[in-house]
């Protein structure tokens, strides 16, 4: 861990958020305390943040929980004959996995998937991703379900999901089933990452994506949800390299955030639990060695650098499980402290490149690859202009 990395991303954490800045569809500013668009400002919104730097949260069932992190392979389902024996292989897995967490070492209160254990990634046009693709809830969630209630614990995985209220839309969702086996929360993406590759982008639906729609559907209390539960204040990513996302979950009072990836860096993971205050843990895939890419060595971490625990393999499945003293944490624990009102000036005037709900468009219109995602984008992309055909 290096020391500049850590002051780096903290100035970056402390500039960001807290501004809470947004801009108009045309570019320009509005004033950047406002929650809500010019389209939703009839709505009076709900207290979001404590001004005293208190946060909602439940009674306390234990001092410590115990927090596992099962690291596995991705199957995708296009390599299987049919994609219900995809998925029939890959919940046996889960299955399997969970079992093993579940029956060795400490009985887990949080049983963490990596980002796709159902689905697996996958590639190609619209049309086919939409293919490899499960609705939450269904009969995949049902059969985690019955393993989270047997465990007696809550069961936290990533897939590709349809919805149909959102037909032709692939979405990016962590699902929490609790304790008894219901679904009690499903997290979407908040947004992807952009400028990654030179040519193409990512083309699943996040919260930014469909912004305006989202809160009208969900409520802006959904944006950054945070899942009060008997053994802390839980929230679920997907997003990495983002400290503004991780700000805003920190501000609503997430004591703990899982995270799921298909690939990571370490130092993301350690720094944003520092500098937010939280507890965090990484769910990684492993893949074979490769000289281009590096998975597994999923992680849980402390909010005071530590490395809690670490699978130290990249290529093999895994379980790696360690303790959270919740209750000495919440201990006199405040929301942390950030500078808003030295920065708001300048995030006053910030302006980011791709305007929110660029995919708040007909169904049959959305971008069918990651090409014409990236065609789309430097379309409306507010730093190379406007001056592009359509």
């Amino acid at each position: 861990m290096h020391k500049k990395n850590i002051i780096s991303i903290a100035l970056i954490v402390t500039v960001s958020f807290l501004s809470g800045f947004y801009m108009n569809d045309d570019g320009s500013h509005e004033n950047s305390l406002k929650f809500i668009s010019e389209k939703s400002q009839s709505l009076t919104p709900p207290n979001l943040v404590n001004s005293d730097g208190s946060y909602p949260m439940r009674p306390l069932e234990k001092e410590r929980v115990v927090l596992k992190v099962i690291q596995s392979g991705v199957n995708k389902l296009s390599d299987f004959p049919s994609v219900e024996a995809g998925l029939e292989s890959n919940l046996q897995l889960m299955e399997r996995l969970a079992d093993k967490a579940c029956a060795t070492g400490k009985k887990p209160d949080f049983l963490l998937f990596h980002e796709f254990p159902l689905t697996g990634y996958s590639s190609g046009t619209r049309t086919e991703k939409l293919t490899f693709t499960v609705q939450i809830p269904g009969k995949e969630s049902i059969r985690l379900g019955k393993i989270a209630k047997a465990c007696d614990t809550y069961l936290i995985f990533g897939t590709y999901a349809t919805d149909p209220d959102w037909p032709n839309h692939i979405l990016s969702i962590n699902t929490v089933i609790s304790r008894d086996g219901k679904i009690v929360k499903k997290f979407w993406k908040s947004r992807n990452i952009k400028r990654l590759y030179p040519d193409r982008e990512i083309t699943t639906t996040t919260i930014e994506a469909v912004r305006d729609r989202y809160r009208e559907m969900y409520g802006i209390e959904e944006e950054f949800p945070v899942l009060q539960t008997e053994f802390g204040n839980l929230a679920v990513s997907t997003v990495q390299f983002d400290p503004f996302i991780f700000a805003a979950f920190a501000m609503r009072g997430t004591e703990i955030m899982l995270r799921t990836a298909t690939l990571y860096d370490e130092s993301d993971v350690i720094d944003m639990a520092y500098i937010n205050n939280f507890y965090s843990a990484m769910s990684n895939i492993a893949l074979p060695k490769n000289p281009k890419y590096e998975g597994g060595r999923s992680i849980i971490v402390g909010p005071k650098l530590e490395i809690l625990a670490q699978d130290p393999t990249t290529d093999e499945e895994g379980i790696i499980e360690a303790e959270i003293p919740i209750a000495e944490f919440r201990r006199n624990r405040k929301i942390p402290n950030y500078a808003l009102e030295l920065v708001e000036p300048v995030f006053s005037q910030y302006q980011q490149e791709i305007p929110i709900n660029h995919l708040d468009m007909p169904d049959d219109q959305l971008p069918a690859t990651g090409t014409a995602m990236k065609n789309l984008f430097d379309r409306i992309s507010r730093y190379m202009g406007k001056t592009l055909p359509e």
